[in-house]
């Protein structure tokens, strides 16, 4: 689904913009956030046609839903492959609550 993808690359370049300057700590803030806020820019390249093309078949809480499960898997790899950081067993759990969020929100009442 075109939505699913346009997100899932949304978030990567997002996760990159909040969390890759993390191994640039020498580096001056200022710039940091000037290469984030540009990394950003390209997010939103993709973020607002996602919700454009999936506004017409979800409401907006079921596309807020999906990005926060994409955002979690996404950051998850990020953490473990970039930043090198263990994915901590009550991370997962946390993270599996969430998923019971989004049954609770797809689900027809």
């Amino acid at each position: 689904m075109r939505t699913v993808f346009l997100l899932t690359i949304s978030n990567i370049f997002m996760t990159m913009a909040w969390y890759g300057h993390l191994k640039f700590k020498q580096s001056a803030l200022w710039k940091v956030i000037l290469v984030s806020w540009g990394i950003a820019f390209i997010e939103y390249c993709f973020q607002v046609p996602a919700n454009r093309i999936g506004h017409a078949y979800f409401s907006a809480a079921q596309l807020k839903t999906m990005q926060e499960v994409i955002t979690l898997i996404v950051f998850s790899i990020f953490s473990i492959l970039y930043l090198k950081e263990p994915l901590k067993w009550n991370y997962v759990v946390g993270f599996l609550m969430i998923i019971g969020a989004v049954f609770l929100i797809f689900k027809k009442w």
